[in-house]
């Protein structure tokens, strides 16, 4: 896998560093990301890790099954993609650790970095913009805990890189149901990732939010879209007791993707007003109108 630095240089990366990248940046301490240490002193790391606790803590199979249940109705608000962007403007991510910029700023940041790498794949540079766009969630009386940060699958053993580990999931009552608490859970082997039930968050919901209203995406952009917060998988190994051979072909989207994700956060503020006429003209041809959400 390729990484680029903020040099613009190019680094070979292993696929794992995606877990706890600041390696890569051992001499650079700024351009650390995903440090999800415990610091009680740092207000940014206390919010993080109260943040995972709180997620770790609700985030149960019938939880999940209650929010699909939900806003799986789509009856919520009707938006444009340009709208809901825009409301984007008002959201700092409460479980990430390398930027407080607005989620808008890191929609265009990563938009913006993919159409210099990858000029004749639009699509490609449209859902680095839209990745984000499922956590408008949070504006309709969500905490951000059920919106944001990593997936996981729920009704399986936890996966030993999830954030924080064994000790945030203490108070999960899935975490002591015999259900839920083995190798396989509620499922069975090389089921498929795209059959487990993920934690509720904005990964899941954008990509149905795209189905319903037929986005037309190549089904590699929605991939990216449903799984990019899926870490413990992509970057950790975790879950391969449910891998098929279909599944390496979306983690590698994903990985693909992901590099975009996480190594613009440092880069500098785009022109978002003069962006805009280009985006709006991607989002008229791939996902235009006014959806329902």
């Amino acid at each position: 896998m390729k990484f680029r630095n903020p040099d613009n240089t190019i680094t070979l990366m292993d696929p794992s560093l995606l877990l706890r990248p600041e390696q890569v940046y051992k001499d650079k301490p700024l351009e650390c990301f995903r440090d999800y240490s415990v610091n009680d002193e740092d207000p940014i790391k206390e919010r993080v890790r109260r943040t995972y606790y709180t997620m770790h803590t609700h985030m149960t199979v019938d939880f999940v099954k209650s929010k699909m249940e939900k806003w799986l109705k789509f009856n919520h608000f009707r938006s444009s993609v340009k709208d809901a962007l825009v409301k984007l403007n008002e959201l700092v991510d409460e479980s990430d650790p390398d930027t407080e910029l607005p989620n808008i700023v890191h929609a265009f940041q990563t938009a913006e970095r993919i159409r210099e790498d990858y000029p004749d794949d639009d699509w490609f540079q449209l859902i680095g913009l839209i990745h984000d766009l499922g956590k408008v969630m949070a504006f309709y009386d969500e905490p951000q805990w059920c919106v944001v940060g990593d997936t996981f699958p729920v009704g399986c053993k936890w996966g030993e890189n999830i954030v924080y580990g064994d000790d945030s999931f203490l108070d999960n009552p899935d975490t002591y149901d015999e259900k839920y608490n083995t190798e396989l859970g509620m499922y069975r082997e090389k089921c498929g990732i795209e059959n487990l039930l993920m934690s509720w968050g904005h990964d899941e919901y954008l990509y149905r939010v795209l189905k319903h209203n037929n986005a037309k995406f190549p089904e590699e952009g929605l991939q990216m879209i449903r799984f990019h917060s899926f870490y413990p998988w992509h970057a950790g190994g975790d879950y391969s007791q449910f891998v098929t051979e279909k599944d390496e072909k979306i983690r590698q989207a994903v990985l693909k993707f992901n590099q975009y994700d996480l190594y613009t956060k440092s880069a500098g503020v785009p022109d978002i007003e003069a962006l805009w006429p280009y985006y709006e003209g991607l989002i008229e041809k791939y996902i235009p109108g006014v959806l329902e959400w």
